[in-house]
């Protein structure tokens, strides 16, 4: 099925005048023909849909709560309808285009309640004329009454991220926050610098302050000589950030991997438990190339029926991806989905 483009416009604010008195700073294209643009053209281009929303259309979603569900982690996003804004703004409904396809469903075995659930999975190829096109896949469990929907919005915001729109919303790792009692957020997270358009034109780009932690880990001149390493980290802080990042990667990994690999790499099941800042960073390198791991069975996954995953998980005794709970499962896994998919070399 085919969805018209700019559907339900509204939402992104993109008035404010550039150079040119256009949304961002790039003229409209009010006659668009299927050429390519020049490599310089195609680089000015992705720089603007690299810029962050206008932080009036972003909204946060609570991806995790703690005991007691008083607490809860959320991460930012926006509605397709900014999505379609940036899109229609930059080159008008008629210089871009999307095709929807639905694919039958496969049954997995859903975390939260170990259930075999089917899903509904739905294929957009996004096709921006000059630029070229992209298509990625959505999914939603189909016991949801708005599966399609929502698999339909998750497939073209991926597809947008491979023309760099929206990708910067990747970055963020999750914050915790008080709860209402109906589960929603009391106080709305501030964005970071870098999150924001005036932000991202300064130069300002997300990792930065990771950086900044990182080289806070080496000890100064005036640190304390009775002082190990280990203990000058966790006394400036490090051990700290170093958790939180951890605890970012739940939401990533999903439960299952994420506990499995606390497991094998500190033998606790919560990061907190961890004292030794080195085993911190050793957990997080683990779970970071595990994130790398996921991006490339997506990746791998997009150019392939969705019936190609179950005889590769079949041959490690697997039900669905949701029970991979290592790095070695893993890898397996990815490298027999990119064979499958012709991306092996």
């Amino acid at each position: 099925m085919t969805a018209a483009n700019g559907r339900a416009n509204g939402g992104a604010d993109l008035r404010s005048p550039g150079a040119d008195h256009s949304g961002l700073g790039i003229a409209s294209f009010q006659a668009q023909t299927p050429q390519q643009f020049s490599p310089q053209k195609i680089k000015e281009l992705v720089a603007e849909l690299e810029i962050p929303f206008e932080p009036s259309v972003i909204e946060w979603r609570v991806t995790n709560t703690a005991q007691g569900q008083s607490r809860g982690q959320v991460l930012p996003y926006a509605d397709q309808r900014a999505y379609t804004d940036r899109l229609n703004a930059m080159f008008t409904p008629a210089g871009w285009t999307r095709k929807y396809v639905v694919h039958t469903s496969a049954n997995f075995e859903r975390a939260k309640d170990q259930r075999i659930v089917a899903k509904v999975l739905v294929t957009c190829e996004l096709t921006i004329l000059g630029l070229g096109s992209h298509s990625a896949t959505g999914e939603e469990w189909a016991d949801n009454d708005n599966a399609g929907t929502a698999a339909e919005a998750q497939a073209f915001k991926r597809a947008c991220s491979c023309f760099g729109l929206g990708r910067y919303l990747y970055h963020f790792t999750g914050v915790w926050v008080d709860l209402d009692e109906r589960k929603r957020p009391k106080n709305i997270p501030r964005l970071f610098g870098w999150a924001t358009p005036q932000g991202w034109r300064q130069g300002l780009r997300p990792g930065q302050q990771a950086k900044t932690t990182l080289s806070n880990q080496a000890p100064s001149g005036n640190a304390d000589p009775k002082l190990t390493p280990q203990a000058r980290d966790v006394s400036a802080g490090d051990a700290n950030a170093l958790v939180r990042q951890i605890e970012a990667m739940a939401e990533l990994l999903g439960w299952r991997l994420y506990r499995g690999l606390l497991k094998t790499g500190a033998r606790v099941w919560n990061p907190t438990e961890i004292r030794d800042a080195d085993v911190l960073r050793k957990v997080l390198a683990q779970m970071q190339g595990a994130e790398r791991g996921l991006q490339r069975l997506e990746a791998a996954l997009n150019r392939v029926e969705p019936e190609t995953i179950v005889p590769i998980l079949r041959s490690l005794r697997l039900n669905s991806l949701n029970q991979i709970d290592c790095l070695e499962s893993l890898k397996k896994v990815v490298l027999a989905a990119e064979e499958a998919a012709g991306l092996t070399h």
